[in-house]
């Protein structure tokens, strides 16, 4: 998969498959899954380091796990998300912070969140070799600004701003939009009105394409099921489960095994006798 093939399969009307990861062992199951897409989402600060927004992801952070991903990935494209304020700073800054996705980490694409810097980043980054795809609707790195969690677009004026937000985008180079937490109209409005794909998130089935997060539909988090997201599988439970048995095991002394016998306190004493 390259951004030239994302436009290739809005155009031939066939759904891309975008689906976040943030290690190696999930890049390995995703990508052999099939997915088109893979992204290394800052939203790991929540699903894998246990904070409450995305707000506090680093550099480094994003460097490493994207870096872990890439290994993983075979045929899908690898995107990496810049974090809050890698972009807004300075040009320069957000060259070189971009340069490093696709430089040290193996990531063939970045993402960055619609806002004041957006388009003039994206024209930086696009017109020195960098794809980027754009972020519409909800975007979790203005949490604070939004006053937290919601769909947006939901009146004439804004809904207005974020299909003329999503034009520009493409103007300026954007190889495909995210949109999060849009109504399903206007997400399908957007998506007419672009030639680039859109992919939605809480977005409704009018998308190019769709994006989950991992731990969501894998069913990795019991404690936190989005309303947009839909669990395939209970891999919490697995998991807890799988480690439940083994400690039965090594408190039964059942595990490990002596030649494949059960190991007893008799059988113990035995042994220490000789």
């Amino acid at each position: 998969m390259t951004v030239k093939t994302f436009g290739e399969k809005k155009a031939a009307g066939q759904p891309i498959v975008m689906v976040t990861a943030y290690d190696y062992p999930q890049a390995l199951a995703v990508d052999e899954a099939g997915v088109d897409a893979v992204l290394v989402g800052d939203s790991l600060t929540m699903t894998t380091l246990g904070r409450p927004d995305t707000l506090s992801a680093t550099m480094g952070e994003m460097i490493h796990h994207t870096r872990a991903v890439s290994k993983g990935v075979k045929r899908a494209l690898v995107i990496g998300d810049m974090p809050f304020m890698s972009y807004q700073v300075s040009p320069r800054e957000t060259l070189q912070n971009a340069s490093r996705f696709l430089k040290e980490a193996g990531a063939q694409a970045v993402k960055l969140e619609w806002g004041s810097d957006a388009l003039s980043a994206t024209k930086l980054l696009v017109g020195n070799g960098i794809p980027v795809m754009g972020h519409l609707g909800f975007t979790p790195q203005h949490l604070n600004r939004f006053g937290g969690y919601g769909v947006q677009g939901k009146d004439r004026k804004s809904a207005t701003d974020m299909i003329r937000a999503a034009k520009s985008l493409e103007r300026a180079g954007a190889f495909s939009i995210v949109l999060e937490l849009v109504p399903e109209d206007l997400a399908r409005r957007i998506t007419v009105a672009l030639r680039v794909p859109t992919i939605g998130i809480g977005a409704g089935p009018y998308c190019s394409g769709q994006v989950q997060v991992l731990h969501d539909l894998a069913g990795m988090n019991p404690d936190f099921r989005p309303k947009h997201a839909k669990a395939y599988a209970d891999l919490h439970g697995v998991l807890k489960d799988a480690v439940s048995r083994y400690a039965l095991e090594v408190r039964g002394k059942l595990f490990p095994t002596a030649s494949g016998k059960r190991v007893t306190r008799n059988s113990i004493r035995g042994k220490n006798s000789r």
